[in-house]
């Protein structure tokens, strides 16, 4: 791992390892506390690769290490509080990253397991843009293998910390693990706050001299020449470390080196796996690999987005000087002017757009959305936020975020599109895509938002006057060979012209421009309240269907006693299980949905009956069954987009049943395949033998013939047959009264007789006597049915 001089293990290097195999967890880190505390950096050099490895483990993914990300409080709370102590800004591990940081040790990392863009960018010998990267690049030695980056302690521990959370994707999980409750989450969380604070200054690292001061990075000269694409940006903190008279006269300008440090890894390792510009330049096959984000990697990016929100609020106003600024502001303030549009902006925008493209179409896509909302939102996180009154209207968003929304005009409008996209190809009478509806209509539904965007937009489609080809970059950027901080873009008035730089910026300067507010997405929000009024219809269908369910199922049906169920097709959903509650949520959800988008996009009262009518045509005059949507052709009906869209996801069916004798039908799944083909033989013996007589019974007009015709004529099948030659000719040819014991085959009916028989033995009634209650039951059950369906009309033939 690091230089040639450390291939040959230590005694202490040995010595550590041999405890990791026979003591305790809590014992290895007092014992690894000591050897920190008590060794000069010099031994401490040695062991500090493979410690960073057992911690975080490897970067192949096959030493999982302390397995951060499964370790919570609530399985493990010793090991859990032990782990975060030990890893804790001030804990044992940061001051060995500090002590070694003091002695300007050097640790390599392989550029192989780099980001995708980052990796192919360097191998191709263009220098990424981002500053982290710049010097550090080194030949390999004779021999050797790959590229390398020479990294000092602090990076080489954060890019090992930073790059666990994509490289221990397979670790083992023996539990349920929730990611906001891990130990690797909380380390994020920390980091953040101790790194980036929204109150004070950065704390001072301690340091084993009193009064010692652990001097930032000095710059090292390039080891191999590279070209670079974009600008040249160098560290925030260069101006403010070559002239500060005394380094001590400003702590914070010291160490703000760890903050641009933390924030530069945190986001190339988990934001730069995907780039517009490096996709277009670089053709190498190495480029096309795609990279997938889980859900908790997603929620450890929110994390850090909710966090830069609350950093960057935090900077003080400015005075009202503008001279006195240059003067008085600190670097950390600088630092928080910048962060967003500077560090995070593009690389957030083309993960999400991929993210959106490509995430599957399920419910795990709440976590990204509600990662894109936050990023939205930069008022949830200022900290002057007035107390919450009890009425429950939204508060409207300030104009002093006009400047954020148009300068990140794409993360609203064009994203927006894309889960339109998404939104009309999932199922919204599920609970969970329902609620996701919700959230970004009431999101963008918040007063004054939908008016901002619009100006945002307006502003974008303004004529431009003179705008240099490829200059837009530059209102993002400082100026050539500067820095942000030693020399600040000039203010620049013209709000449309930022609004194009921040597009062009991000998609070139070919882009065509979806409105929002046009034609064409206006469309998008109409299809998508359609869809919205078909999944509240179909919702209520299955809770209308459920509620009738439960009223007409009685205890017999249950035992499968009554054959007339064989006559149909199973007509079940996967929609029927998710209860009546979640259905009531369900309606909820794409109600107020619908009402934010009318608020929004202005759709009148009229536009929304005409889809409710639109969805009630297809509607049947129970107003229970609709069909898929198709159209008519020479060859018949042939299904739309929309329709197999329908069909897939369980929305509208066509509804299929079998057309001939339920005794020759195919075998059910719930069936015993083996009686019903002798129950089936036996029936027929019983048809043959006994024929004339259920004639003669079904031929009488009293309470027995009714009893007969009900249990041994299906009227459905006697009609098919006499007007359709083709059924009868299917059927077999003695159509007339016939006994079916094709239920008894029914696993259902099987176990009721069991358990029937169980409950008889238990009360010493015998097998006789429990045939005989069943007999007595289903006689008296036969009876009832009969006055049921049949009245006291005689049965027409």
């Amino acid at each position: 791992m690091a230089g040639p001089h450390l291939q040959q293990p230590s005694f202490l290097l040995a010595t550590l390892k041999a405890d990791c195999v026979n003591k305790p967890f809590a014992q290895r880190c007092h014992d690894l506390e000591t050897v920190i505390e008590e060794l000069p950096a010099k031994e401490l050099h040695g062991i500090f690769p493979w410690l960073v490895e057992s911690i975080f483990g490897s970067l192949d993914g096959i030493i999982v290490g302390w397995n951060l990300r499964c370790l919570q409080g609530r399985t493990n709370p010793n090991e859990y509080s032990v782990a975060l102590d030990f890893l804790d800004p001030s804990g044992p591990m940061m001051k060995l990253v500090y002590k070694l940081q003091a002695e300007e040790y050097r640790y390599d990392f392989p550029v192989s397991y780099l980001p995708g863009p980052v990796k192919a960018s360097i191998q191709e010998q263009v220098l990424p843009e981002c500053s982290l990267y710049h010097n550090k690049v080194q030949f390999p030695s004779s021999g050797g293998l790959g590229l390398n980056l020479a990294l000092n302690p602090f990076e080489y521990y954060m890019f090992y910390f930073a790059i666990s959370l994509i490289t221990q994707k397979n670790s083992p999980v023996t539990h349920h693990v929730s990611p906001s409750n891990s130990a690797y989450f909380i380390l994020v969380d920390t980091y953040l706050k101790c790194f980036l604070p929204t109150e004070g200054s950065v704390l001072p690292p301690p340091s084993s001299n009193p009064g010692g001061a652990i001097p930032s990075p000095t710059p090292r000269s390039p080891a191999v020449p590279f070209s670079s694409y974009g600008m040249h940006h160098t560290s925030l903190l260069k101006r403010h470390i070559a002239h500060q008279p005394s380094v001590n006269a400003d702590p914070a300008s010291q160490e703000i080196w760890r903050s641009e440090t933390l924030l530069q890894i945190f986001v190339e390792m988990w934001l730069h796996h995907y780039s517009l510009e490096m996709y277009q330049k670089m053709q190498s096959p190495h480029v096309k690999e795609s990279f997938k984000p889980t859900e908790e990697h997603v929620l450890v990016v929110r994390l850090l987005v909710k966090h830069l929100h609350a950093f960057s609020n935090s900077l003080k106003p400015e005075p009202l000087s503008p001279s006195a600024h240059s003067h008085t502001a600190s670097p950390l303030e600088e630092f928080k002017r910048v962060v967003i549009p500077r560090f995070v902006q593009e690389k957030l925008y083309i993960f999400l757009q991929h993210c959106f493209g490509h995430w599957p179409l399920d419910a795990s896509f709440r976590a990204v959305l509600e990662m894109w909302l936050s990023y939205l939102q930069p008022w949830r996180y200022a900290p002057e936020k007035s107390p919450q009154s009890a009425e429950p209207l939204p508060r409207s968003v300030s104009e002093k975020w006009a400047a954020f929304i148009q300068e990140n005009l794409l993360m609203y409008t064009k994203l927006f599109v894309g889960f339109l996209n998404r939104a009309l190809r999932t199922d919204l009478v599920s609970p969970k895509n329902a609620l996701m509806v919700f959230r970004v209509a009431k999101v963008f539904a918040q007063p004054n938002l939908a008016e901002m965007i619009l100006k945002g937009e307006q502003l974008f489609l303004e004529p431009e006057l003179v705008i240099p080809h490829r200059q837009h970059r530059l209102f993002m950027s400082p100026t050539l060979g500067g820095s942000f901080l030693s020399s600040r873009s000039p203010a620049v008035t013209d709000a449309s012209f930022k609004v194009k730089s921040h597009v062009y910026s991000l998609e070139g300067q070919d882009f065509q421009y979806k409105q929002m507010f046009g034609t064409e997405v206006r469309n998008l929000v109409l299809k998508l309240a359609q869809l919205i009024c078909q999944a509240q219809q179909t919702a209520k269908s299955i809770s209308d269907h459920s509620a009738e369910t439960m009223a007409t199922q009685s205890f017999f049906s249950w035992f499968r006693f009554t054959p007339s169920d064989l006559n149909g097709s199973y007509t079940g959903n996967d929609l029927d299980e998710i209860g009546q509650d979640s259905i009531k949520k369900t309606d909820e959800y794409l109600e107020k949905a619908l009402e934010y988008l009318c608020q929004i996009f202005k759709l009148s009262e009229a536009q929304l009956t005409q889809m409710m009518l639109k969805c009630g045509t297809a509607q049947d005059e129970n107003g229970k069954k609709q069909l898929p949507d198709c159209i008519e052709s020479e060859n018949g009906l042939i299904l739309t987009p929309l329709g197999r869209y329908q069909i897939i996801n369980g929305l509208r069916r066509f509804e299929v049943q079998y057309q001939g004798d339920a005794e020759l039908q195919p075998i059910r799944s719930y069936e015993n395949a083996t009686l019903v083909r002798l129950l089936f033989r036996l029936s027929s013996v019983l048809n043959e033998r006994f024929a004339d007589q259920m004639e003669v019974l079904c031929s009488r007009e009293d309470f027995v013939g009714r009893l007969c015709r009900y249990h041994l004529i299906n009227p459905h099948l006697v009609q098919k047959i006499r007007y359709s030659p083709m059924v009868r000719d299917r059927t077999s040819q003695n159509w007339g009264p016939r006994i079916s014991l094709r239920f008894l085959a029914s696993y259902r009916t099987l176990i009721s007789l069991l358990m029937i028989y169980f409950l008889a033995s238990w009360f010493y009634i015998g097998p006789v006597g429990c045939t005989f209650i069943i007999l007595i039951g289903y006689f008296l059950y036969a009876v009832i049915m009969t006055f049921f369906f049949e009245g006291w009309k005689p049965h027409e033939h």
